[in-house]
């Protein structure tokens, strides 16, 4: 589809607590870890203190909290097999069921189409794609880490890229996310529509929202409505 076949509304999504629930990515992540820990380092519960010191609100060093509380030395080397292990599990996750409804109820309109713009590291981001089977409804996928450092949101460059795709101005653009803090920005200020999906089971719940947010739904049925 181009600039001469372009659409009437293209609806982009992010992916994380949008489509599916992050918490249950992280839980999956840490059951591949703990499996890993057990196999190559004997350890029985390191899956358990990793999502333990996760669900106490450790961001950052989780794997340097569980395994000091395993008992084991933290050490770069070690540090870096288990963020491996983390980032290139398969994950065990599915899409809500609002979620699979909306791209459904989306994929039967001809003058829509869908679309996928994502943070985070390429390997887990490809991973979730490919589990949520996002290519059986979307028309492209944009992860942004492909861009470029600098490229992440809230940079607009992946947005910009969608509306070359699709030939679509600002105002036929939707996207539809989760995080206050820098999904909104940039389509906001380039005319599209942004929504927020606040679940309440979402990691960004409890952040409050800015006005670069046009519409808040506590899940994707608003969007149908």
């Amino acid at each position: 589809m181009g600039p001469t076949d372009s659409p009437t509304h293209v609806v982009v999504f992010d992916i994380d607590d949008t489509l599916y629930l992050e918490r249950d990515y992280v839980r999956s992540g840490f059951r591949a870890v703990g499996a890993w820990a057990h196999q190559e380092l004997g350890l029985a519960d390191l899956g358990e203190q990793a999502s333990a010191a996760f669900e106490d609100g450790v961001r950052g060093s989780i794997f340097d909290v569980a395994l000091a509380n395993a008992g084991l030395e933290v050490t770069p080397e070690l540090i870096t097999q288990l963020v491996a292990c983390y980032r290139q599990h398969v994950p065990d996750i599915k899409l809500l069921d609002d979620a699979r409804a909306c791209l459904n109820e989306l994929g039967l309109s001809a003058e829509m189409v869908v679309a996928i713009v994502t943070d985070g590291p390429l390997a887990s981001q490809s991973a979730k794609v490919r589990s949520l089977g996002l290519a059986d409804w979307s028309q492209d996928v944009i992860f942004t880490e492909t861009l470029g450092a600098g490229f992440g949101k809230p940079h607009p460059r992946a947005f910009e890229l969608i509306e070359q795709r699709f030939g679509a101005r600002g105002d036929q653009c939707v996207y539809v996310a989760d995080n206050p803090a820098k999904d909104f920005v940039a389509p906001h200020q380039m005319g599209w529509m942004t929504i927020r999906v606040r679940r309440k089971q979402g990691l960004h719940f409890a952040a409050d929202g800015g006005d670069d947010i046009n519409h808040e739904a506590a899940d994707l049925h608003d969007l149908m409505a």
